[in-house]
């Protein structure tokens, strides 16, 4: 992953840093993502599996989310691109007394080309190396086995199930939780299995 420097006056927010893996960039979400991000997560295949997404999803609704994040000390939310073109987001989101929690979506036509794991693991690295985190938690709908094969890919350990309620089924569902601790990605990053391929 390398660090590229932000600028202000053309992806919002200078405290966010631009991440480059070697296939994506990850650079901080603003309102000029809205359309893209609108279009990819108005889907309920993708919307039934993230607790806060809405569905249908609509262009307010992403401006309303976009206008919230990437404010010192909230919600960190980067755009997961791609030559310029808006596959999904990854963020990081502080929960009061709790280890702050990375979540992440890809629109349907990006599924299953280890995006969100070289998207995952870029954040990851910002998280422990850049702010100095202890610990991280995450989450997958039980009914989602690529998710939860995401977070196994960049270490995060199963700590249980939770119910949590989806928005978009207007309902519960039992959630697998997860949490990375900072020593264990230190080691997965020295043992080189961090970086691996996918």
């Amino acid at each position: 992953m390398t660090l590229l420097e932000a600028t202000p006056d053309t992806i919002g927010e200078s405290h966010i840093p631009v991440l480059e893996t070697a296939r994506l960039v990850l650079r901080p979400a603003t309102l000029a993502d809205a359309k893209p991000i609108a279009r990819l997560i108005d889907d309920r295949r993708i919307a039934e599996m993230l607790t806060r997404v809405p569905h249908p999803y609509t262009l307010a609704d992403a401006e309303d989310f976009l206008a919230t994040v990437n404010r010192a000390g909230g919600e960190t939310v980067f755009a997961v691109t791609r030559d310029s073109t808006v596959l999904g987001v990854c963020g990081i989101a502080q929960r009061a007394g709790q280890p702050p929690e990375i979540g992440y979506w890809l629109g349907l036509p990006f599924w299953g080309n280890g995006y969100a794991t070289e998207a995952t693991r870029a954040v990851i690295d910002h998280a422990f190396g850049d702010l100095g985190y202890e610990a991280l938690v995450s989450g997958a709908r039980v009914s989602n086995p690529a998710s939860r094969r995401v977070l196994e890919k960049c270490g995060f350990q199963w700590t249980g199930v939770g119910l949590y309620r989806i928005r978009a089924l207007n309902s519960s569902a039992p959630i697998d939780r997860f949490r990375l601790d900072r020593g264990l990605w230190h080691s997965l990053r020295n043992w080189g299995l961090a970086g691996r391929r996918v």
